[in-house]
């Protein structure tokens, strides 16, 4: 009898036919701070899989159920160990366990989509088969993601190469797309080629900084005023109880703005080479702590308002900067354009100029052409937060045309936030494609940032092209011919 089926849960044969169990990975804390995580749960027990072996008889634990953690108190039955993997498994008794905690086990044994795990890709469950062909293990990404059933695989190419002149990225780079719109890497690709053979595209990251925007509550106005300057004058401590959480967050301003009776304290981070955004809240939950004990005028306080705008178009960010500012510029001579872009300078700079009108007249936030596009998949592709492509693509781009003919073309991306550790970086597939620019791991995001300016200037440059030579909607036409079936 395997050991997964040894476990006495109940006490009576009969019983324990009926114990309801499922086989899920929910992670497991026990009371001396060891981890481990579920193979099997029922409504009366559990199997364990645990670096080491339970070290007492009794036990008590935290069990991280889907929108809750459930405390017990378990009784080791019996533990092995693995002789390969060194880990051991160990069946555990509940007892003691309160109704409403019974309820709520119950309750996720019904919930059928809890029973996909590592299990399920020996024995896939019915119509996920496709989800569950996963390139990782489940225990890497349990802290990227809840309530695991697989991974939308997405296609991925390679659009390249670009030659980049950056303080940080200098040569030829191949730049990794996760999409699936049809002729996006191709599109990006004339322009990259087309830059390259142009000589490349300089490239520079001329500032980082992140902002979160905690609001103090204070009894009224001549009390706000104080508090802001005391905020001013204490930077220094605020800065020291920061650093104390986080290693790779600086805090590096600290600007108050006052509201009537409320204080908006702008908590402004060098994030170095993570991404950051949680990093910071935890780093200024902990100094928000300390101001609170520090002043008891103020009443009360929220960690995050909508000062910062995080994930959302904003134009104090657009014109501040959230995140890495990039800015990038090429020139092309007339024949180069002519050779690889079938149109003229003219022709490009007369069609950017009609585009900017009609984005005046739209209210865009800057003006480019699809920035959303080549950074939705690189960001997918490169373990990054997809949803602050909302402040990513906001930037502008443009050319001009020079007193010899030739083209100008440049762009600035203010909101550029991306990191090369932490978050989705250290999975296998996301730290491959950052590998294939050599931009993974610490000392390496400006990098990242410049090969991205440098990418999103030559996809704007190869729109820009299409669009005024008229060859933009025939290439989407010739993608769609391939597949028949496409609707």
């Amino acid at each position: 009898m395997k050991k997964a089926d040894q476990i006495s849960f109940r006490n009576s044969d009969e019983e324990r036919r009926k114990a309801q169990r499922v086989s899920a990975h929910f992670r497991a804390e026990f009371s001396d701070g060891s981890h481990g995580s579920t193979v099997n749960l029922s409504e009366s027990g559990a199997c364990l899989v645990s670096p080491r072996s339970m070290g007492s008889d009794e036990a008590s634990m935290n069990l991280f159920l889907p929108f809750k953690s459930v405390a017990l108190k378990a009784n080791r039955v019996w533990s092995s160990q693995d002789k390969k993997t060194k880990e051991f498994l160990t069946g555990v008794r509940f007892f003691d366990l309160p109704k409403e905690e019974l309820s709520f086990i119950r309750e996720n044994l019904t919930n059928q989509s809890l029973s996909l795990s590592s299990q399920a890709k020996k024995k896939p469950a019915v119509g996920l088969n496709a989800l569950t062909r996963v390139a990782f293990d489940d225990q890497t990404v349990t802290r990227n993601i809840e309530n695991l059933i697989g991974a939308a695989q997405i296609p991925v190419g390679l659009a390249g190469p670009i030659r980049v002149k950056g303080d940080h990225a200098k040569g030829l780079f191949y730049v990794p797309f996760a999409t699936t719109e049809g002729t996006l890497v191709s599109g990006c690709t004339l322009g990259m080629i087309a830059l390259t053979r142009s000589g490349g595209v300089s490239a520079k990251v001329i500032s980082g900084k992140v902002d979160i925007t905690p609001v103090f509550e204070l009894p009224d106005l001549g009390k706000a005023v104080s508090f802001a300057e005391w905020l001013k004058t204490n930077f220094s401590s605020i800065k020291s109880e920061c650093q104390k959480s986080t290693r790779h967050g600086k805090l590096i301003d600290l600007k108050p703005l006052v509201m009537g009776r409320r204080v908006y304290a702008h908590f402004v981070f060098d994030t170095c080479d993570a991404m950051g955004l949680n990093m910071i809240s935890i780093a200024t939950h902990e100094a928000c702590q300390m101001i609170q004990k520090m002043n008891d005028t103020v009443k009360k306080y929220y960690l995050r308002s909508n000062l910062s705008a995080d994930k959302k178009p904003a134009y104090s960010n657009f014109i501040n900067g959230y995140g890495k500012e990039v800015v990038a510029e090429a020139f092309m001579k007339k024949e180069a354009v002519k050779r690889y872009l079938n149109t003229t300078p003219r022709d490009m700079s007369d069609f950017w100029y009609t585009s900017a009108l009609s984005g005046f007249q739209a209210g865009t936030v800057g003006h480019n052409a699809h920035y959303a596009n080549a950074l939705a998949a690189i960001y997918i592709a490169c373990g990054q937060d997809v949803a602050q492509i909302v402040n990513a693509c906001m930037g502008v781009s443009g050319c001009e045309v020079d007193e010899n003919g030739d083209l100008y073309v440049f762009l600035r991306l203010p909101c550029v936030i991306v990191g090369t550790v932490g978050g989705g970086t250290h999975l296998d597939t996301q730290k491959e494609c950052l590998q294939i620019m050599d931009c993974y791991g610490a000392g390496k995001s400006d990098k990242f940032a410049e090969i991205i300016g440098a990418t999103l200037l030559a996809g704007e440059v190869s729109i820009c092209a299409g669009l005024a030579n008229g060859e933009f909607i025939k290439a989407h036409i010739r993608k769609r011919s391939l597949g028949a079936h496409s609707p």
